[in-house]
């Protein structure tokens, strides 16, 4: 009954997703102008394949921090606050994407080198158009996953698991921008959102959750009870 309940928390993730999916590819094959939201900072950001390998580990980074959440960690309220923060944001970007159609022309034409990395930029190329990047899904999920597991209290005592997610979450947002599959509009876009949705999550509703935890109780006066023997003393 145990593990059953555990897998039971994985339906609004399932169901979730599949609604993602189809809104996202929906998104990305519908005709129309575009907004080219290309920054002059983004052409002085070199062009680096090595990258295409924190931003495919985006997708096991996820995975395995909402499936540690889910099965491992004590706290059903933290695995709440995580999907909760993770819906928001990609719920986000899909009204953003269908509100304002945006994309970029940052990709090169010609790669500088030719290896097995740039042959996984070329895969990715091929299966991710250029369009629909504001915010950047990749930066905000990984930001999200980022405070979920700094902020997770069983964690506290692992520095070494949270610096690592430090240093994979920086190096998925930097991954983002070496390989011109986001704009630094669109990733700046995705860093503050993702602390927006933090101060919300984490910091507002903790202070508020605290507050109502230590609110004075108010006992309840007992009413006076009467035997009848006491209302034949009275009379």
């Amino acid at each position: 009954m145990y593990r059953l309940s555990r897998w039971r928390r994985l339906i609004p993730v399932a169901i979730f997703g599949v609604f993602y999916l189809a809104a996202f590819n929906w998104l990305e094959n519908r005709s129309g102008p575009y907004h080219i939201i290309n920054s002059s900072i983004d052409s002085r950001i070199p062009f680096c394949e090595l990258f295409i390998i924190p931003y495919f580990l985006w997708f096991f980074y996820i995975a395995a921090a909402v499936l540690y959440f889910a099965f491992f960690n004590n706290s059903k309220a933290e695995y709440t606050r995580l999907l909760l923060n993770l819906g928001i944001g990609m719920t986000a970007f899909l009204v953003v994407s269908y509100l304002y159609p945006n994309g970029l022309t940052l990709r090169p034409v010609e790669f500088p080198r030719d290896n097995i990395f740039t042959d996984m930029v070329r895969l990715l190329y091929r299966i991710d158009t250029p369009t629909n990047v504001l915010p950047s899904i990749h930066v905000y999920n990984s930001v999200a996953i980022f405070c979920a597991i700094n902020s997770c209290r069983q964690l506290q005592r692992r520095p070494g698991i949270r610096a690592g997610a430090f240093v994979l979450t920086t190096l998925i947002v930097l991954s983002t921008m070496f390989l011109k599959q986001h704009s630094i509009c669109d990733v700046m876009a995705g860093i503050t959102f993702s602390f927006a949705t933090y101060i919300l999550l984490y910091r507002a509703f903790a202070k508020m959750s605290v507050s109502v935890t230590r609110s004075p109780k108010i006992k309840a006066r007992p009413y006076p009870v009467f035997s009848r023997n006491s209302k034949e003393t009275a009379n």
